[in-house]
This record gives structure tokens, sequence and C-alpha cells, in this order.
């Protein structure tokens, strides 16, 4: 008989129970109207097959681009669009479909016109033709759902690769459409004209991350202007065409509140072979609306040495926007430190304001100084604006107040805080939609009051949990008053967008609507409508339950505390219908990604609701819920580091300490057999899975790693959150590095990658060259390469081998595991973990074959009462 661990060839599929779940069709997407009295379901489909992937890709300049569409490859898209009117008391009116496109369109970047009585829309057909696989932009009228093309000619085609398009008014397009004048791509020299060429003999100090899919040569240069390149089109609904600007690489278009201008964003050439296209040269300008050229606000130069520094930015103008409150004002920030974070200096940011067409002379106003790195501005009018600043080396974050119109009013701090302090969250302010399509803060009336009032909304939360508020607030006075909060019994519910702001000015709060999700441990999601005065709820949605069969699965969050007093949170998962005190431990999944944290007191908060609806993806570890695990989630695995302390420095210890905490809860707790725990975890979680198995062989059966970097060496300069380099750390990356503790691993991995991995730092060869270490010390491993893949996994012969494979070490190293050689017996971990150590002379014994005949076969016997996967 063939053993099945060298099967390796065909796609495989997981049991019926877990394939279904998988397989159940997705609940639409929302969308509502910018006048809050339609709403649009944008239908989606399951998963994609693997041939989806397989097309050809151009990796170029750190992205992927579907040469046949012209468009990013790898897309997402809608299947249908179903229009419904909210009627007044909230309900909704029958669906009226958008029809009129060929039958199994693919529609993307569905926008609603600023008069909410038309669509746009792209559509894209047989994508196996050259010609009708390019983009299309549809438009749809709302009231009868009837679509057509914009544009009267089938040759002009929807450039997608950067932006796609803008509504300029409410009858107007700006699309960026393959050039009528393109020829066929460029073509790659069969003897290339010279060696490739890097030079730094400038000796300039260029630091950059672990990039993929970038620029290699001249001919990369060529095909990438080829694929990005754009010429802007202004088309009108009634079919008329005008081109705008010359042809450009084309990344933003930004029409201006009052419709007169548009900010446009430009990449040019010299590019870079070292870092993607986000720093390439780019130039920002200023056209009228009807395609005049105004004015050039910067051309930044090539940025190839911005620090690595976390808070490091671009040097010159950037976040450049128009004002929300006005017509056609800019502002922008420009650092003083060089971009450089290291550099201590004060200010840091200064942020500018100006208007489009300023007078001859006129110089831009400063509008605010900050010393830390500007993070955003919520406008309101000329007499407020909420300006935001944060340090991530701190996690200091601040919300300053100003008034844009008026200098003799000082500026003042509203809020500051450390942001992992999420219990001291206030919220942030709730914003309305103008008659000009930009957002604004909402003010708020309250009677006769003469107070300033806005609306906090937060996620609230406690040492219980997450409990969502929405809170009146007087931006004065600092008093709240909290007009809506969650229920914390057995719901979860949020506040997900303001439904009453279809007029200009104050909203009255007897007059308030929102919408907000509810959701519960068992109960999937739906969304209802919440108007005062007596905050009456109508349910704007019935969405089926994607698995009926975990209905009742039992989820708890449980807290625990590590033995250096860090308090630590999980959620725990059990079966439909388990019950521990009769049925049992069960083999336990435990599936974690590490977090870093500045303070004891931060990691130790709570984050999440218990009455959250449990969420289970395509490759979600609580698919074995189906399969009778328990499945601890989301473990927290704090990474402390204290003052001037690194986090990264105690990376290992503070690793093993969180997990034999977690480990000791569940197996205390009953639910968990001690000898039948495994880890698993994605990207950095697969990185914490493999040291785990590394440094704490005494916890877990075995492991399943996905998409990891195992080896800090190949990621010199900087990884996750660690800013310093190689040589500057290099004891912290060689300790950090499970391949450097190859021989230390025993334990089972199931290594997993996809083939096409695109995400900085989890290059496949990761998981190639730890694999070839972990078999080169005669390791139990097993690596499996996903073709056509990246970073995550989307197709669906993919995932369902995905899940095969998981299922099948699963039940073969957690499930059938019996007390082997070299394993400590689970009444001796259970003790030595409760001590917090497993000394040297435990794991001596463990490696000598401790455990006595008896418990072997006990343990042997009590496998087999243990629920088996159907393979």
């Amino acid at each position: 008989m063939l053993d099945d661990s060298t099967l390796g060839v065909g796609y495989r599929v997981p049991p019926p129970v877990i394939r279904d779940i998988v397989d159940a069709p997705p609940v639409p997407a929302l969308t509502f109207s910018p006048h809050r009295d339609k709403i649009i379901f944008l239908k989606r489909r399951a998963l994609p097959p693997l041939t989806e992937l397989a097309r050809p890709e151009e990796k170029l300049a750190g992205i992927r681009i579907d040469g046949h569409c012209n468009s990013r490859s790898r897309m997402s898209f809608y299947t249908g669009l179903g229009i419904h009117q909210i009627l007044p008391d909230g309900t909704l009116g029958p669906e009226v479909e958008v029809r009129g496109f060929p039958e199994g369109a693919k529609i993307n970047f569905v926008t609603w016109s600023p008069d909410a009585r038309h669509l746009s829309f792209s559509i894209r057909v047989n994508e196996e033709d050259n010609n009708t696989s390019k983009l299309r932009v549809w438009i749809a009228d709302v009231e009868t759902g009837n679509a057509r093309p914009l544009f009267q000619s089938p040759d002009v085609h929807l450039n997608a690769v950067f932006e796609n398009y803008v509504w300029v008014d409410n009858s107007t397009l700006l699309v960026c459409t393959i050039p009528s004048t393109r020829g066929a791509p460029p073509k790659k020299p069969l003897v290339p004209g010279g060696p490739k060429i890097q030079s730094n003999e400038m000796k300039n100090v260029i630091q950059v991350r672990t990039y993929q899919d970038l620029l290699k040569d001249e001919y990369d240069e060529d095909l990438f202007d080829y694929y990005a390149t754009s010429q802007l089109v202004l088309a009108s609904l009634d079919g008329t065409t005008k081109n705008f600007g010359p042809p450009a690489v084309y990344t933003s278009l930004d029409p201006s509140p009052d419709e007169k201008y548009i900010m446009i964003n430009s990449l040019h050439r010299p590019y870079s072979f070292i870092a993607p296209c986000g720093i390439f040269p780019k130039k920002v300008e200023l056209w009228s609306a009807d395609g005049k050229f105004i004015r050039e606000l910067c051309d930044l130069p090539l940025a190839e040495d911005i620090p690595i520094t976390s808070n490091s930015v671009r040097k010159g103008m950037r976040s450049i926007n128009w004002r929300a409150d006005k017509p056609s004002t800019l502002y922008w920030v420009e650092t003083q430190d060089g971009g450089d974070a290291k550099v201590e200096v004060s200010p840091r940011d200064i942020i500018y304001s100006q208007p489009a067409e300023p007078l001859e002379g006129e110089q831009p106003v400063i509008l605010h100084k900050l010393d830390l790195r500007y993070g955003g501005i919520s406008w309101c009018d000329d007499s407020l604006a909420f300006v935001y600043e944060s340090w991530f080396k701190t996690r200091r974050i601040r919300t300053w107040v100003i008034s844009p119109g008026s200098e003799d009013v000082p500026p003042r701090i509203l809020f500051d805080r450390s942001s992992e302090d999420v219990y001291s969250d206030p919220g942030s302010p709730m914003l309305r939609r103008t008659q000009a399509g930009t957002y604004v803060i909402a003010k708020i009336k309250k009677g006769g009051d003469e107070g300033r009032y806005i609306l906090l909304k937060g996620s609230g939360a406690t040492p219980e949990g997450n409990i969502p508020f929405l809170d009146l607030f007087d931006i004065h006075t600092g008093n709240k008053e909290r007009i809506w909060e969650s229920d914390k019994e057995k719901y979860f519910e949020t506040v997900v967008a303001l439904m009453s702001d279809q007029e200009e000015g104050d909203l009255q709060l007897d007059r308030l609507k929102i919408l907000i999700s509810k959701e519960s441990k068992t109960e999937n999601t739906q969304y209802y409508f919440v108007s005062w005065p007596d905050a009456k709820r109508v349910k704007v949605t019935n969405f089926p339950h994607p698995y009926p069969q975990l209905a009742s699965l039992q989820k708890e969050m449980i807290r625990y505390q590590r033995k250096d007093g860090v308090q630590l949170t999980a959620t725990l998962y059990l079966p439909p219908g388990y019950n521990p005190s009769t049925d049992g431990p069960l083999p336990c999944l435990v599936w974690s990604y590490p977090g870093e944290f500045k303070s004891k007191d931060a990691a130790s908060q709570v984050r999440g609701s218990p009455n959250e609806f449990a969420g289970i993806g395509s490759t979600s570890p609580l698919l074995w819920l189906a399969q009778r695990f328990a499945i601890l989630s989301g473990p927290t695995i704090p990474i402390i580091g204290e003052g001037k302390e690194e986090a990264n420095d105690s990376y290992v210890e503070q690793l093993v300490a969180s997990a034999e905490a977690a480990v000791e809860e569940v197996i205390r707790r009953g639910v968990a057999h001690p000898k039948k725990i495994a880890v698993g975890g994605h990207s950095y979680g697969a990185f914490m899975t493999a040291n785990l198995l590394a440094h704490a062989p005494h916890l877990f059966c075995c492991g399943i790693a996905r998409s990891g970097a195992y080896n800090r060496t190949l990621t010199p300069f900087g990884f996750q959150n660690e800013d310093r380099t190689l040589w500057e750390a290099t004891n912290t990356y060689v300790e950090m590095s499970p391949f450097m503790s190859a021989s230390k691993i025993k334990k089972p991995i199931l290594l997993i990658h996809g083939e096409e991995d695109n995400n900085p730092g989890t290059l496949t060869m990761q998981s190639d060259r730890f694999f070839s270490a972990l078999k080169g010390h005669g390791a139990l491993c097993r690596l499996v390469i996903l073709p056509y893949e990246s970073h995550g996994y989307s197709s669906r012969e993919s995932i369902m081998h995905v899940l095969w494979e998981t299922g099948r070490w699963l039940h073969k190293y957690c499930v059938s595991n019996t007390s082997d050689a070299g394993e400590d017996h689970p009444s001796t971990v259970k003790d030595n973990i409760s001590k917090g150590t497993i000394d040297a002379e435990s794991k001596v014994a463990a490696a000598s074959g401790g455990g006595s005949k008896e418990e072997c076969d006990l343990e042997h016997e009590e496998s087999h009462s243990l629920p088996r996967s159907s393979l």
C-alpha cells in the first residue's frame, strides 16, 4: 500500500463537512446612495478556479498586471447588482436588477454619480480574447436598472492598472483609457544590450525592505510604461468625448469639491530597480475640469533614500488633498526632519494650505505645526477641524482641535494618549456627507441647547470585551452623553454610518438616523436602521446563516496569566454539543499571530468581543470545529519592550511564556488533550509556529506553518516592526530565526507556501530553504508549494488542497498522537507548565524515553475514542 506521505500528484479535497462550509455562497456587499435613499446589493461568487490565477501576468515595479485586461491581476469581482429603494418605514422595496450587460460579465469599480441617478462600473467578459477581455466602462440608470456602455466605440477600453475613473460632475466622467495609438507590447530582446549594472559610487545610504516583483532592466521599464500609461478622456453621458492632457502614468484623479478643478498625480522616470513604484518620481498637477492645465504643485524626485525607521517619510510635499469643507482649497504636509524619524527636530511636520489658484505672490498659509508625525485631518468648517499626529516608537497619539479660519484662536490638544491603550480610546468623530460629495465632521443640535456637539463613535474596549458606543460630545467643555451603546449580554453591535445627512447644516439629535450591524456568537451579521428620538430599529437585511451546521458552536473569551504577570486573552471555540465532563478532552488547534507592545498594561488589555459572530473564512482554523477539534483562536502573544528595551531582544522567551500560559489554560479547563495540541499560523504566525516547535517542543505535538519567513538574515533591513538592521542587532536576527534552530525541531511540521508570494520578506525561498534545513537534520516535515498562489491563497483547488493537507497532518500527528520517545507524559507537561518551567532534567528524561508502557497503552486507547478525519 502506498504511504500517503509520498502523495504529491493532483489536488485533493477535504471531507464534505468542511468542503460544504467553504463552498457556501458569500453574502453580498452593500453600498448606499449619496442621498441615503437606496441600497445596492453587490453580488459575489464563491472561490475562483485556479485557471484564473494561471493567467499570464507581468510583475513590474511591485505590482502585478494582467496584460489581457490591462488591470491588476487576480482582481475579485461582482457578478450582479441589485438596487433597492429604502421605503419611508425603513424597509426595502423590491429589487431592481441592473441588466443589459453580457451574461457572465465580471463587474468592478461600482461608483454612484454625485446626484445618485446613475451608476458607473466596469465590465470584462471573455478573458481568453485579447479584445473582449479588456475592461469597458458601463453606465446604469438607477431607477430602471438599464445599463449601457459609456463609450459608443467598442474600441475604447479602461486602463485600470492604477486609477480607473472619477465622476467630474453629475453627467461627466474622467476616464483612464488605453491610448488608441498604442501598439503591441515591447518585445524582450533575445540578446541583452549589456550587463545589468547598479552603482552607488556617491556612497549614499540606501536601505530598503525585501520587496518583490521589482523592475529588473530597461525592458521591464518599457513594459511598465506600456501597460501603465493612460490617455485621460472626458466622457459625457450624452456620448461626447474629449481627450484630456497628454498620455502619462496617471495614478490618481481627484476633483475639487466645487467640480472646477482636478488634481492629477502621475509617475515618471527615472524608475527604481530596488523599490516599488510608490517611491518613483511623482508629479502633482492642477487642471481645470474642462481640461486646461493650471499649474504644477510639485515634482518629487525618486525616493529610494527613505530610512527604514518607523515614521520616516518622503521629503517634500505629501498628503496633498482638497479641504472637504471648502470649494477648492488645497492642503498638504512637509517634513522638517528630512523624512528621517531618527532626526530630533521641532516641529517635525508643518501643515500648509493654499487656494487652487493663489493670487500672484500669495504664499501658502501655515495651518498647524506638529512635533510627532502627521496622521490626517477631519474637517468641519472654518471654526473646527481635528488634526491627528502619532509616533510609533512611543505609541503616542494626539488629537488637536484647530480653528482653520481664525488665527487668533490657538490650537489645543483634545486627546493625548497611547495608541496601545484601547481602554482610553474616546472614539472618532462621525462624518456626514456634504452636497459636494465630501465628508466633514457632523455637527449636532440638541433641542434649544446652545452647546456645540459632535458625535464620537468608538469600539468601547473594556476588561469584559468591546462594547461599541456613540457619544454626544461637547467640543468646548469635553462633556459626554452616551446616546447609544451595544447590547452587552448577547449581541455585538457597531455603528456603521450616519444616514440622516441628506440636508446641509447641523443635524437635529431628535431626527438622527444611523446604520448599525448586529451579530451574536451564533447569529450572523445583519444590518439595522436606528432612528431617534426613541432609537427605533428597523431590520434592513436578512442574510441566511453561512454555515448552519456550526450554528450552535460554543464560543468563550477566556483570560489567563503569563508567568511574568501579563494578562492574556484568547477565544476558545468548542464544537456544537460538546460537553467536557462527559466527552472528555479534545484534540486542540492553537492558531495565533504575535503582536508588539511598549507596556505590560497595554498588552494585558482585552481586545474584541465575546459576542462577535464566528466568521469562518475559507482557510480559517475554525473549520476544524466540524471535525470536533477545540480551537484556541488568537491567544495574545505579546512581545513587550518597555522604555528603551527592544521587544525582539526577548522574543523567544516571551513567545514561549505566552504559549505555555495558553496551553496550561486549555488543559486546566479539561477541553484539550495534553498530548494532542497542535499549533499553527500564517505569515508572522508561521514564523511563531516554527519558533515554538524549536524552543517549546514540550507544548505541541505538531505544527502547521503557512507562508512564513524563517531566516531573518534574508530580510536584513528590518521586518514587521523591527527597524534595526541585521548589522545593528545581529544576535536578535539570528536568535529569532527558526532556520538557525532547525536542528532543534523534532516535532512534525507542515510547511505551506504560495509559489508566487509577493509579500515583502516572505519569499517562497524561505520555505524551500527551511525545509532543506529541516530535512538535513532528519526532521519529520512536509513542504507544499501551491502553484500560482500568492501570500494568501484564493483558488478553490488550492484552498481545498490546503485544507486536505491540514486535515491529514492533524489526523496523523495530532488526533492519532500517542506517547512516543522524546516526549513528556501529559501530566508531567501540565505539572511543569504550572510551575512555569520545563527544566533540563525533565527534558533529558523525556529524551531518553521517559514514560511507562502502561502510560503509552492508555494513551493509545484514548486516541481511538477521539474523532478522526475522513481522509
